[in-house]
């Protein structure tokens, strides 16, 4: 009869040890602020960047923020509890609240934006430095596969980054390559009552219903480790293709009274990826925000950068439109790239 495997080993509190490593490259900030919600891992996340930034003079200002989004009778009290965690720490906090009507839908993403803006905002009154959050490598597991399910290129699959600017203001998430397991047992193992948010468990929202589904794709041996690993792999694919992409377009491009003028030509000699990768930087000449833009989904891009490319082997011209910008190409493989001019609605030239 064969033996039964071993019992998994119970998750570990993260160590002091790893908490230093952890928060090293936060040492020569100068002022801190963590976001916590009161669940479990921004209370572990605060517990443990309280005792780092008192464990040596020097460290940053340490400050806490919790945003009460209004959309549950329990979030005051939650937030409340924090607060006197914060006291007991000797952390400052200030609850924040999201005041307004709320959207009928989409509320996480919504909710999600006014969170990150609240923030900033707060940070700015401090005097600026860096908002802190708690996501865990779990997070980054659910990202990527919403972002897979969604048809994300390599800049969508390379996760959530471990240092970010949002609303204007620095954002790091230090436990990226942490599991949620081990923050809960780091609470457990400092005796810290946290929060539990039913949303969490509410399958009408997408990340819930992604949640639902790792423990199948685990016994398949797509682990969170290993999503967090794929999404480390192609963040380092990403930067290389952008530092090519940064040296290639100042050599192809030059500006002109019509607008952005590239030699395509000589682009399309680079491989598909760079194609693309070019002709959305010029676009974002025009638009900085032009990935943000409905009609300028990654497919749309690709095709019109396929079509051009094309175009050029035909020797054909070719105009299109796309993120508010007109693209012209030449026989000669110029591509000239402008602002859309804005189109005037009931207006006809006057009859002669």
């Amino acid at each position: 009869m064969s033996a039964a495997p071993p019992a998994a080993a119970a998750p570990a509190a993260l160590s002091e040890a790893e908490a230093e490593a952890l928060f090293a490259p936060l040492a020569a900030e100068e002022r801190l602020l963590v976001a916590v919600s009161g669940g479990p891992d921004s209370i572990a996340l605060l517990a443990l960047l309280s005792d780092w930034a008192k464990a040596r003079a020097g460290r940053p200002a340490l400050h806490a923020a919790t945003v009460d989004h209004g959309l549950r009778s329990e979030a005051a009290m939650e937030a409340a509890a924090v607060g006197r965690l914060c006291r007991s720490l000797d952390v400052p906090h200030a609850i924040i609240r999201w005041e307004g009507e709320k959207p009928r839908s989409g509320l996480q993403e919504q909710a999600r934006l006014a969170r990150y803006a609240l923030l900033a905002e707060q940070m700015r009154a401090l005097g600026g430095g860096v908002i802190v959050t708690a996501h865990t490598l779990d997070d980054q597991a659910e990202t990527l596969l919403m972002r897979m399910a969604k048809g994300s290129g390599p800049g969508g699959l390379s996760g959530m980054r471990a240092r970010t600017v949002k609303e204007g203001v620095p954002l790091v998430r230090p436990l990226l390559g942490v599991a949620k397991a081990r923050l809960v047992a780091t609470c457990l193992a400092r005796g810290l009552d946290h929060a539990s948010d039913p949303s969490n468990e509410d399958s009408n929202f997408t990340r819930v219903r992604w949640r639902r589904l790792m423990p199948l794709l685990v016994e398949e041996g797509l682990t969170a480790a290993r999503l967090g690993q794929l999404a480390t792999r192609i963040a380092r694919a990403e930067q290389a293709l952008d530092q090519r992409m940064a040296v290639l377009l100042p050599t192809l491009s030059t500006w002109g009274e019509d607008g952005l003028r590239l030699d395509f030509a000589a682009l399309c000699r680079e491989p598909d990826e760079m194609v693309i990768r070019v002709l959305g930087r010029a676009l974002s000449a025009f638009q900085p925000d032009v990935a943000a833009r409905p009609d300028m989904r990654l497919e749309r891009l690709e095709s019109c950068a396929l079509a051009l490319a094309e175009a050029v082997r035909d020797g054909q011209p070719l105009r299109r439109t796309l993120a508010g910008c007109v693209l012209r190409l030449a026989g000669d493989g110029g591509l000239t790239v402008a602002r859309e001019p804005p189109r005037r609605r009931g207006v006809h030239p006057a009859a002669e």
